[in-house]
C-alpha cells in the first residue's frame, strides 16, 4: 500500500510540476546523480516553502555550496542538492516497501525507513566534510605562496606581478581551491578590475579568516612596498607556518584512527586462521 502510494505520488507530482523546474534541472553542479528525477521533491520544497521555515539549516548548506562551486547560482543548486537528498529518500523508502513485500514483514520498510533519514544527514556531513578538506587545502598552500611573493618582491617585483607569476607557475593546479581562486583573480585584473576589488573579491570567495588576514595586508603594505611589506608579509607566513603543521598533525592522527579498524580486522582473521587448526586438533 505504501509503495503504491510512493509511486503514485511521485507521478502526480511530477505531472503537476509540468517543466516549471525545467531550466533550474540545467545548471551543472557535480556530484548530481538524480537531476532527472528530481522535479517532484522541487515541487515539495516550493509548495512547503522549506527555505523559510528553515532558514538556518538552508543557509548552512548554501554556505558549503557556496565555497565548493561558488557564489553564481548557490541558491539554485542548494535547491537542486536538497531536491536530491529527498530523491534518495524517497527511493529507499520505496526499496524498503520492495524487501517488506518479498521478506512478509515490516523489516525491509523499517529498514528502509532508517536509512532514508540517515542518508541525507550523511550527505549533509559529507558536504561540510568537503568543505573542511577545501580550507585546509587553502591553508596548507598559503604559507608556501606568501614565502614567493616575499621573494619576489624582494628581489624588485611589484606585488601584481609577483602574484601573476606564482599562479603562472602554478598553472597546471588549477584544480587547487587557493589556486583555483588566485587563477580567477588575475582573470578579473586582465578584465579590468582594480587590484584592489579583485582582491576583496578573492577574500570573500575563499571565506577564510586567513586570508583576510592576508588580503589585509597586502592592501595595506603594497603601495609602500620595500622593507615594511616584505616584513609583513613575513610575520603573517611565520603564523600560517605553524598552522600548516598543526594541519598536517591533524590529518596524520585522522589517518593513523583509519587504520585501526582494518588492522583489528587483519588480527581476527590471523587468529581464526591460526586458532582453526588448534582447535580442531584438541576436537579430534
Amino acid at each position: 500500500m505504501i509503495l503504491i502510494v510512493l509511486v503514485g505520488s511521485w507521478l502526480v507530482l511530477n505531472y503537476i510540476s509540468g517543466g516549471k523546474y525545467q531550466k533550474l534541472r540545467k545548471i551543472s553542479m557535480d556530484g548530481l546523480r538524480l537531476s532527472k528525477m528530481v522535479n517532484p521533491m522541487l515541487y515539495i520544497l516550493d509548495r512547503l516553502r522549506i527555505t523559510t521555515r528553515f532558514p538556518f539549516f538552508f543557509y548552512k548548506v548554501q554556505r558549503s555550496i557556496q565555497k565548493i562551486h561558488g557564489m553564481r547560482y548557490s541558491g539554485e543548486m542548494t535547491l537542486l542538492y536538497l531536491g536530491e537528498m529527498m530523491c534518495y529518500s524517497w527511493l529507499l523508502l520505496g526499496l524498503g516497501c520492495v524487501m517488506s513485500i518479498g521478506m512478509g514483514d515490516k523489516t525491509g520498510l523499517i529498514l528502509g525507513g532508517g536509512l532514508a533519514i540517515l542518508l541525507p544527514a550523511a550527505m549533509v556531513k559529507d558536504l561540510h566534510r568537503q568543505v573542511q578538506v577545501r580550507d585546509q587545502d587553502i591553508l596548507m598552500e598559503l604559507p608556501e605562496l606568501l614565502n614567493k611573493i616575499v621573494l619576489l618582491v624582494g628581489a624588485g617585483e611589484t606585488v601584481q606581478k609577483a602574484i601573476a607569476h606564482c599562479v603562472e607557475v602554478k598553472k597546471e593546479e588549477r584544480d587547487h581551491p587557493l589556486y583555483k581562486e588566485l587563477i580567477r583573480m588575475v582573470g578579473d585584473w586582465d578584465s579590468g578590475y582594480s587590484f584592489q576589488q579583485a582582491f576583496e573579491s578573492f577574500s570573500k570567495r575563499c571565506a577564510l579568516q586567513e586570508v583576510s588576514i592576508f588580503t589585509t595586508t597586502v592592501l595595506l603594505n603594497f603601495r609602500r612596498g620595500g622593507n615594511d611589506f616584505v616584513l609583513a608579509l613575513r610575520d603573517l607566513s611565520r603564523t600560517l607556518w605553524e598552522k600548516r603543521k598543526m594541519i598536517t598533525r591533524t590529518r596524520g592522527e585522522q589517518a593513523s584512527s583509519k587504520l585501526v579498524f582494518p588492522m583489528v580486522v587483519i588480527f581476527m582473521v590471523v587468529v581464526v586462521l591460526v586458532g582453526s587448526p588448534a582447535m580442531m586438533m584438541m576436537n579430534m
